[in-house]
């Protein structure tokens, strides 16, 4: 077979798998056979560059990260809805449908997904744009992240030679908490909703990042289409799912009776659908009807948004109790007794902190108000003074850690408490997960899934455990083997030999991230020299200031953390430092590294700068001392200009540097 020939199968086979898998969610092949047939297309593309096309699978996610978004305006304006929070009013909006049409009217009943609105342009059947909806004639053109969303097809049977949709992009609720889940172990702060985690996720620069974020679309509505002619909506959508659209579930339905059961249908069953809904969808179906009312300056007058309320109940206070977060944090949660919310039964209630607790008075056998945040997670708005039994007290988070008994010591710049606690088991899962980060000890081979195993199967309860593993231990795990057992019990042994700047960003100490490790390492040289430091010596250092010295210091002087730092030290970890500086050159100096570089990568660069005293930051500022550019800079360049901060480019940096 041609090669030309293998490319067009393979794209057919691909595209048709694609949309069983992320449309219909019936695949027909594993992903294991796709995964190899989308490599195959990737190596014939690559020896065949000229026959890559902006339609073809291998290019979901594009390589360039994006300086902008550029405007795009919309030939047809995507408007918003009138809302109503009534059967009332629904009913209202009804009446005057059916008097301005002299007739019943016929209407198509939808979710409303809380997502964020976008409209796809399709020439002659190719995907070619697509755009947020801004102020709903103008918005920002977000097509490479579009692409890497799966269920937007590249490419369609039908070969218009114009097509425009409009869709909700959303983050499904199982995405949203297993990507939270993945925050929590890293220590990042936690996406507060699906809807802003999909807002945030399509407006990323990078398109790699908003392709792991694994976005969704429902499409609900046609906005052109030249070539075909429809008389209904109902017809529109049915025509757009031809095409390989994800569609909106609809119903065709008559009358203001049938609407209202809908809405109430939609309402009981909203936890059934994948994506968050925040009301319905009410429009008329016929589009000459539409035609005839037209719109006002803001809304159509063929359609409402049916608006549901926060539902509200009350519940009484059981017992509160305190849970340890992956990251130490204490979270304080109200025991319930149990009632039904948005479709699910409630028996717990996040308390926050205890800001949140003191502002509210919420004690033990209270009565409260209780709903659900974002239809997701439930809490307390208001307690019932009135119910009050004789007797509570108020409810006083613990001043040790429950789970281990180190002290809590409350965060400086915000409310939460936190167990300082190096072994604490609450928190194990996460410490071990950023110990074994690339950027800390970097043992390849040893993420979460691998950990979460050692932890279960109880062959690890503490990062320096993972010095006395064996690989017959690890071998009986699931999907490991003799070979990945050995693989992983020689990358355990070599990050013994890792600077000491790598063992201090490992530790997961509060307030110390991967640069100021290295400053760390590079300016006390051992483990021992840094544990005998002082406040006052640590401040004087360079991008070390009193919060961050005092939480060294907390840290290194308490028992679990002298333990495993033993224990580590038993384990032959190294703990010196193999940094030295060049020279103080840099000293004081901050640079911002922009554009292509061709003579550095990146973090070489910015190992250049350290060892000579300087600071690699990743954005210009007023402190910014100098930006070196590299081709295709952008916006930090024109930021640079605009400071009046000097611009070097690779050759000039060079120069320095020697």
């Amino acid at each position: 077979m041609d090669y030309r020939e293998r490319i067009q199968e393979l794209r057919r086979i691909l595209n048709e798998n694609g949309y069983r898998y992320y449309v219909l969610d019936a695949p027909t092949m594993s992903d294991y056979e796709y995964d190899m047939l989308n490599r195959e297309l990737e190596e014939l593309e690559a020896q065949h560059p000229e026959e890559i096309t902006p339609d073809s699978p291998t290019q979901r996610v594009g390589g360039k990260i994006l300086e902008g978004f550029q405007p795009y305006t919309h030939q047809v304006p995507l408007e918003s809805l009138q809302d109503v929070f009534s059967h009332e009013e629904t009913a209202e909006f009804c009446a005057r449908m059916d008097e301005a049409l002299g007739a019943q009217a016929v209407y198509s009943v939808e979710p409303k997904v809380d997502g964020l609105s976008v409209a796809l342009e399709y020439r002659d059947g190719v995907f070619v744009r697509g755009a947020t909806r801004g102020d709903g004639r103008v918005g920002e053109d977000v097509t490479e992240n579009l692409r890497t969303i799966r269920s937007i097809p590249m490419t369609l049977p039908d070969k218009l030679p114009l097509l425009v949709v409009r869709g909700e992009v959303y983050m499904a609720r199982s995405v949203f908490e297993e990507i939270n889940r993945e925050r929590e172990l890293q220590g990042k702060p936690l996406m507060a909703n699906p809807r802003n985690a999909a807002a945030g996720s399509l407006r990323q620069l990078d398109p790699k990042v908003c392709a792991q974020r694994r976005l969704d679309i429902q499409v609900f509505n046609l906005q052109q289409a030249e070539g075909m002619e429809f008389s209904t909506h109902t017809e529109t959508l049915e025509y757009l799912a031809s095409q390989r659209f994800k569609v909106i579930p609809h119903k065709k339905l008559a009358g203001a009776e049938a609407c209202r059961e809908e809405i109430e249908r939609i309402n009981d069953q909203r936890m059934d659908y994948p994506f968050d809904i925040d009301g319905a969808v009410v429009k008329l179906d016929s589009l000459a009807e539409r035609a005839v009312l037209g719109s006002t300056a803001k809304f159509p007058k063929w359609a409402v948004a049916f608006k549901y309320p926060p539902e509200k109940k009350p519940a009484q206070v059981l017992d509160i109790v305190v849970q340890v977060g992956r990251t130490g944090v204490l979270t304080p949660r109200a025991v319930l007794t149990p009632v039904r919310l948005a479709g699910t039964t409630v028996t717990s209630a996040t308390l926050h902190n205890q800001d949140y607790i003191t502002e509210k008075d919420i004690r033990v056998g209270d009565t409260v108000v209780v709903q659900k945040a974002g239809e997701i997670i439930p809490e307390i708005v208001e307690v019932d003074f009135s119910k009050r039994p004789e007797g509570t007290v108020p409810y006083t988070l613990p001043e040790q850690c429950p789970v281990c008994g180190a002290p809590v010591v409350r965060d400086e710049d915000g409310a939460a408490l936190r167990c300082t606690g190096a072994e604490c088991p609450a928190q194990l899962l996460r410490n071990l997960t950023h110990f074994a980060s690339r950027d800390a000890m970097d043992i390849d081979g040893c993420g979460p899934a691998v950990l979460q195993q050692l932890v279960d199967n109880g062959l690890v309860a503490n990062p320096a455990d993972l010095y006395s593993l064996r690989a017959e231990d690890v071998a009986k795990l699931d999907r490991m083997g003799e070979k990945s057992a050995d693989n992983l019990i020689r990358a355990i042994a070599k990050s013994k030999e890792n600077d000491l700047s790598k063992l201090i960003y490992g530790l997961g100490i509060r307030q110390v991230g991967e640069k100021a490790a290295k400053v760390l390492a590079m300016h006390f040289g051992s483990m021992d020299a840094l544990m005998a430091a002082t406040e006052e010596a640590l401040t004087e250092i360079n991008d070390v200031g009193a919060v961050t010295a005092r939480c060294i210091v907390d840290y290194l002087a308490a028992p679990q953390s002298r333990d495993l730092i033993d224990r580590l030290k038993a384990a032959g970890v190294n703990m010196e430092s193999h940094a030295e500086l060049v020279d103080r050159r840099f000293d004081g100096q901050t640079f911002v590294l922009t554009g292509t570089l061709t003579r550095f990568d990146r973090k070489t660069a910015q190992a250049l700068i350290e060892e000579r005293g300087g600071k690699a930051a990743g954005s210009v500022s007023k402190r910014t001392t100098y930006v070196v550019a590299g081709e295709a800079a952008g916006s930090k360049l024109q930021k640079a200009r605009e400071l009046n901060i000097p611009v070097l480019t690779e050759d000039e940096f060079a120069e320095m540097l020697r």
